[in-house]
């Protein structure tokens, strides 16, 4: 049995959480801080990515950017890949006359393209084809197996190609066309079929009331809370099914043999959950082997359609093997266009790499943060709203950054009189409303990202530049009827405010919050969430004249410069 770690705060410290709820003896771990360990689903290439891949990788790396910047120390692993099994590939690869793995293999490139693209800090890049995870996949099955948890019966049920899942009759809705009666799964829509075979099951049923007493002693476990409370009732409801986890090698060939048994293949989901084992390095040698790796996961990013597999199967899953679990889930919606479901058939599927060739990348991610930051109702993409966005962080950042570093304003600035006193002067005055900003955002941002309250932090910081911006249209700095001494404290506060937003901006527009940074001239190694507060800045601050953060979009009116922005 693991013996495991135990601490408050995950993205601090790296809490570990067993289903058994052991703690630490010292002499089994090292006193290092567990690596944070962060995942988004491992993606179905049976087609090109959208704008919903885009958002979870850019949700996942938010947390990875922002574990490294509260402890540039701490070792940070984030994985991603392709999901390459299962019946739906098998079905597409042969509609395209190719074999399964290079159908794979062509439309990979895609999805690690859009990890490039998106500038995540990927750092495994995990493919369920690969040999390293079919070796993990084959010994959870046996050590599943060993301890009696997987047994072979006959299964039937409504099965769904598209979700790769069997549903109960309970979640399946019957629905009356012209020309014929058809069944969908109620939770995604889409189409099902009876189905009666003989396979493998996993004995669920077992995990129903070890779940619903995780849960009940983990409330934030999953975020948003709707969703922790529809999976405590399901728990509730009693007890869960027995799951189907393999196929007849007939129909399904794609995939991973199970041991001993060629004639089945093992169920996509198992295979695939085991993907944030497996780019973990299990199986493990030791404790401490499993700790180095970073396991089990701080944060897991995942869409709300596959909220059941994650938060009910997997942990099930870890149980039977007595493996701590994930401390978190942060269950998303979905994007929509027009109120839409993405579609191909609509045609209505935004072309994330195309956005990002329109927009650039970190006005794209910024977007994608403060309008779908909140995660508890899906989202509208639109092209406005991104231009609409665009617009607001080039004018509240890239104008702000451009005016105060004009000559006009550096010329009047004293370095010698920037001192304590020149703070005791204005601070309780002019300088007053934009430090009240200043004093307590570092500690909003650290508890809003505890709470992963990614939206909130962006309306914070935006807040302060707008302030900032306030601040320097109300004291007018070039002007020569402003006082010399109101030019410099004003101008110190003002990159002062720079540079606290800079810091906080990188995980989320990583590109242009180093450019920002660069421009202040803060050392690399000033740039942590330690120096997230007043006066933790150079001396003497500096700016670097001439740079733009933003370039105006395509089409678009340039932004009309302000009085004194010449």
């Amino acid at each position: 049995m693991w013996v495991l770690r135990q601490s408050p705060k995950s993205l601090r410290t790296g809490r570990l959480v067993s289903h058994r709820h052991f703690h630490l003896t010292p002499r089994c771990l090292n006193d290092a801080v567990k690596p944070y360990y962060v995942t988004t689903p491992i993606f179905y290439p049976n087609s090109v990515p959208h704008i919903g891949h885009l958002y979870t990788v850019v949700v996942g790396d938010i947390f990875a950017r922002h574990a490294k910047l509260v402890n540039p120390e701490r070792p940070v692993y984030f994985v991603n890949g392709t999901d390459e099994h299962g019946l739906k590939i098998q079905k597409a690869a042969k509609d395209k006359g190719l074999e399964p793995l290079v159908f794979c293999d062509q439309l990979n490139v895609f999805f690690r393209d859009l990890v490039e693209k998106a500038n995540a800090n990927v750092t495994t890049f995990a493919r369920t084809s690969e040999a390293k995870h079919y070796d993990s996949v084959q010994h959870l099955w046996k050590k599943m197996e060993e301890k009696g948890r997987i047994y072979k019966g006959k299964h039937e049920g409504w099965y769904s190609i598209s979700d790769e899942c069997f549903y109960t009759s309970a979640q399946v809705t019957e629905v009356k066309t012209d020309s014929d009666t058809i069944y969908i799964a109620t939770e995604t829509g889409n189409r099902v079929e009876w189905s009666e075979e003989e396979n493998y099951k996993f004995r669920l049923s077992a995990f129903t009331e070890p779940l619903l007493a995780h849960y009940k002693a983990h409330p934030d476990s999953i975020y948003p809370p709707q969703h922790y409370m529809d999976i405590v009732s399901t728990l509730a409801s009693g007890p869960l099914d027995d799951l189907s986890v393999s196929r007849p090698k007939s129909r399904l060939s794609w995939g991973i043999p199970v041991p001993g048994d060629d004639d089945h293949t093992i169920y996509v989901w198992i295979d695939a959950l085991t993907t944030y084992l497996s780019a973990s390095g299990y199986p493990w040698s030791t404790e401490q082997a499993l700790f180095d790796n970073g396991w089990p996961p701080n944060l897991q990013v995942i869409g709300k359609d596959i909220l059941r597999f994650h938060a009910i199967y997997f942990p099930a899953m870890l149980m039977a093997l007595d493996l701590p679990l994930p401390q978190q889930l942060l269950s998303h919606s979905h994007w929509t266009v027009n109120q839409r479901k993405m579609s191909k058939s609509i045609g209505n599927v935004v072309n994330p790499i195309q956005a990002i060739d329109e927009f650039g990348v970190d006005v794209v991610r910024y977007y994608l943060a403060r309008v779908g930051g909140r995660f508890k109702d899906d989202i509208d993409w639109s092209q406005s709203q991104v231009e609409k966005h665009s617009r607001e962080i080039m004018s509240t950042l890239g104008n702000l950054y451009s005016r105060i570093s004009s000559k006009k304003i550096q010329d009047r600035v004293a370095p010698s009189e920037v001192n304590e006193d020149l703070y005791e002067k204005h601070k309780a005055t002019i300088l007053a409303p934009l430090l009240a900003h200043l004093e307590t955002l570092k500690s909003r941002y650290a508890s809003n990202m505890e709470k992963l309250q990614v939206a909130d932090v962006l309306d914070d910081i935006m807040a302060t530049l707008q302030e900032a911006n306030v601040l320097m249209t109300q004291t007018a700095p070039w002007s020569s009827s402003t006082e010399a001494t109101v030019v410099t404290s004003v101008t110190v506060t003002i990159i002062e405010s720079l540079r606290i937003c800079g810091i906080l901006l990188q995980p989320f527009i990583p590109g242009k919050a180093e450019q920002l940074l660069n421009g202040l001239s803060i050392p690399t190694n000033e740039r942590s969430l330690t120096y997230a507060e007043v006066g933790k800045g150079p001396k003497i601050p500096t700016i670097q004249g001439g740079i733009r953060l933003f370039e105006k979009l395509k089409g678009s009116q340039e932004t009309p410069p302000r009085k004194g922005n010449k």
